[in-house]
């Protein structure tokens, strides 16, 4: 009998493995940061984004709410010698506004300060209201109207930043970066989505260009 062969021993051999290059470190923590950013930044302007939306719809359709204004009459008297003076310099012009704006309930910032020879004319001005006081200067009396145009006047006067005053300026810069970060951060999140990055920035030309066709063909 032949003797049976001693049986190979099979050899494996290790195979190669490919590693991946690690993805650089700044890539990862600006990928990660630009995701945080946009979703806090989204859920922190949310309402902002929301107001300005609804108020731009208001605007552009102002005629839904008209008759909604409502007008006040005041009678009333301020102290003679604030007013009844021959150096019109001397007319107490902070007094007056104080004093018109608590017995009456005045709302609104002090616009105008007219003074003529027989009456002193005082405008005061805030998101979707007005108030006009006539101070005769002889006898102190005053008459005031008050028009109020109501909740979406004062939405869309907001919206504009008419009347609002400095304050309320400071919070439309505000919204306006926050937004434009928004936007950014979007931006800079797809630049790292392989799969969605052509796609992505596509559509983002698509609808610069799309804008510009209804700015050239509907705005005459």
């Amino acid at each position: 009998m032949a003797n049976n062969p001693a049986p190979r021993t099979l050899i494996r051999r290790p195979h190669k493995v490919v590693e991946k290059e690690p993805k650089a470190v700044w890539k990862k923590r600006t990928a990660s940061f630009s995701r945080w950013l946009h979703i806090y930044l989204s859920m922190v302007s949310f309402v902002v984004i929301l107001f300005f939306a609804v108020t731009g719809l208001t605007l552009n359709h102002t005629e839904w709410f008209d008759g909604k204004e409502v007008i006040k009459k005041y009678t009333g008297k301020v102290p003679l010698k604030w007013v009844k003076v021959k150096d019109t310099a001397t007319i107490a012009k902070l007094e007056i506004v104080q004093y018109i704006k608590h017995t009456s309930h005045i709302k609104g910032e002090i616009g105008d300060f007219i003074i003529d020879d027989n009456q002193c004319t005082l405008s005061f001005k805030g998101p979707g209201y007005s108030a006009d006081a006539f101070v005769n200067r002889e006898t102190g009396e005053y008459k005031i109207t008050e028009t109020s145009l109501g909740v979406f006047a004062v939405m869309n006067d907001l919206h504009k930043g008419r009347d609002s005053g400095k304050k309320w300026a400071w919070l439309i810069d505000a919204s306006a970066i926050f937004l434009a970060l928004v936007s950014l951060t979007g931006i800079v999140m797809i630049c790292f989505m392989k799969k969605k990055r052509f796609s992505g920035f596509v559509l983002l030309f698509a609808g610069g260009i799309i804008c510009w066709l209804l700015y050239y063909f509907l705005v005459p």
